[in-house]
């Protein structure tokens, strides 16, 4: 495949390299915040809430990406709404997906033909993105991006310190109900690259290594975007020359990323840890 010709010399590598930068760029800034609000369930739920709209929509001939947006805006919607306590949060987020994975194999069952489409909808397909498909992936993170950064300051402190952030007249349920619809639009994004079950690899991987490193919220938040891109792009640079699956090339330089994070983090003499500024 490779011959002597540039990757950059292919359409499909051109826009590989877009698509994967586009969604590392948001799921690197989405999962900081998920990482440090622990809501790590709740983008593995959505991730497969969103398998369901995809399923539900071909059944209906619509694109899937759509049907992955919407149903996982609704899915965030719904448990953000739900979700009061720790404990409560987690058992709304698991009868969410209790009932999306139910309607899920329901779709699969009245569609058997869709198993090709299915594969690419679990494990990702970057190479196959067209332009079209860029576009939207534009259109979905450019206002989720613009969005979390309009919320970033009262949602650091309700992650940090909800208490205060009531007392402050912080509306903590509708900041979480808010940051949930921007997991979910990142998380239809990252199926398309790492697919449903490897959402982790791009919305938790950069996130959890950069915390591993620094507790200071500017310098994570940099830091979990820069490993998310590289990983991203060193993924499907090695898929190209190697012919391996470019989720799973991902998925292994985030897990190299992360463990190395974890063992410089306890490095003797490596920089110190600072606390969190709020």
């Amino acid at each position: 495949m490779t011959g002597s010709r540039s990757m950059f010399d292919y359409d499909f590598m051109r826009h590989a390299f877009a698509a994967a930068g586009i969604v590392a760029a948001l799921s690197g800034l989405v999962g900081y915040f998920l990482v440090l609000r622990g809501q790590t369930f709740a983008g593995h739920a959505l991730s497969h809430v969103g398998f369901t709209g995809a399923t539900g929509a071909v059944l209906l001939g619509v694109t899937p990406l759509w049907g992955l947006v919407c149903t996982t805006v609704a899915a965030a919607i719904g448990m953000g709404l739900l979700g009061g306590g720790l404990a409560q949060r987690d058992v709304a987020i698991g009868m969410v997906l209790s009932l999306a994975l139910g309607l899920g194999l329901l779709f699969l069952h009245f569609y058997t033909a869709f198993a090709t489409q299915a594969t690419a909808l679990l494990f990702g397909n970057v190479l196959a993105v067209d332009v079209p498909t860029l576009v939207s992936l534009l259109l979905l993170a450019v206002p989720s991006i613009a969005a979390l950064a309009v919320i970033s300051r009262p949602l650091l402190l309700a992650s940090l310190q909800p208490e205060l952030a009531a007392a402050k007249g912080v509306s903590v349920r509708l900041l979480d109900v808010l940051f949930l619809v921007i997991v979910a639009l990142a998380t239809a994004e990252c199926v398309q690259i790492v697919g449903v079950l490897l959402v982790f690899v791009l919305m938790v991987g950069p996130a959890a290594a950069a915390q591993s490193l620094t507790t200071r919220i500017g310098a994570g938040v940099l830091l979990s975007l820069v490993f998310a891109l590289l990983e991203a792009w060193l993924g499907v640079t090695v898929s190209f020359y190697t012919d391996w699956p470019a989720s799973f090339c991902i998925s292994a330089l985030s897990a190299a990323v992360y463990l190395g994070a974890l063992l410089g983090a306890r490095v003797p003499g490596s920089a110190s840890r600072l606390p969190f500024v709020t």
